[in-house]
């Protein structure tokens, strides 16, 4: 399996992005997809996750309430709407394929390559 992320970029603080994770390869309409982000120095770390059907949805506290998790199983894309973006936001982000849509890093087996995302105050 295979995923394209992007969307990132360099925002001002309180703007918005949307990422994007196009997936190949494999049935996505399947299985789980999260997003995690790694800022430099820390570790990667949860932001959300979707079910398979996208019934399901999960979000780190950090972001409850600004982002969204989103997925369109006819195009084997998840989105992933960031608003109010913070200067904290920055990070590379990574979307994941998993059995379930947990926020367990070790539960996903395939990741995608990351996108950049810039908050700048």
């Amino acid at each position: 399996v295979q995923l394209q992320a992007s969307g990132g970029g360099l925002v001002q603080a309180g703007g918005s992005l949307r990422l994007s994770c196009a997936a190949s390869g494999r049935t996505f309409s399947s299985y789980a997809m999260g997003w995690f982000r790694q800022a430099p120095g820390k570790e990667r770390e949860f932001v959300s996750a979707i079910s398979w059907s996208g019934g399901s949805t999960y979000y780190a506290d950090s972001v409850k309430g600004r982002f969204t998790i989103s997925r369109d199983n006819a195009k084997n894309t998840v989105y992933l709407q960031m608003n109010n973006l913070k200067p904290e936001d920055t990070a590379v982000y990574y979307c994941a394929v998993g059995e379930a849509p947990t926020w367990r890093r070790r539960s996903y087996d395939y990741w995608g390559q990351g996108t950049l995302v810039t908050v700048s105050s």
